[in-house]
């Protein structure tokens, strides 16, 4: 009687973990695909920032009037570096997510075999009543 009531409270319990994974699962992997999406746009910006500097230093050198446009190209530069360290962040993020997402299928693959073994767990299937 203990027995069932232990394999009962442990499938309840195994159950709602499996349930709040699967209610995470998406919402993990819809974040994953928006910050790989900002990386993207981060690099993008990065590579027009540096462009558009070393296009202000070569319109400087060109230039027959003295103009001095360094205190532009240091700003840009600054910000530039700005971007790099936002998509560091977001590249650490991302991997953290990765993990976390690896992690939650792994356990939910564990909980199930482990159901699975006990005879507690009956497949899913809708065919079945």
């Amino acid at each position: 009687m203990a027995a069932a009531a232990l394999v009962a409270t442990s499938s309840g319990k195994d159950a709602l973990a499996e349930g709040l994974l699967d209610l995470l699962r998406p919402a993990i992997q819809q974040l994953d695909l928006h910050v790989h999406s900002v990386r993207e746009s981060q690099v993008e910006l990065r590579e027009h920032i540096d462009n558009l500097a070393t296009e202000l230093c070569r319109i400087n050198e060109h230039q027959k009037v003295a103009l001095d446009l360094d205190p532009y190209v240091k700003k840009l530069l600054n910000a530039r570096r700005r971007v790099v360290l936002v998509n560091n962040i977001l590249q650490n993020a991302q991997e953290r997510l990765r993990r976390l997402n690896h992690n939650v299928a792994k356990e939910t693959a564990r909980r199930k075999t482990m159901l699975e073994a006990s005879g507690v767990f009956t497949s899913r299937s809708p065919s079945k009543p």
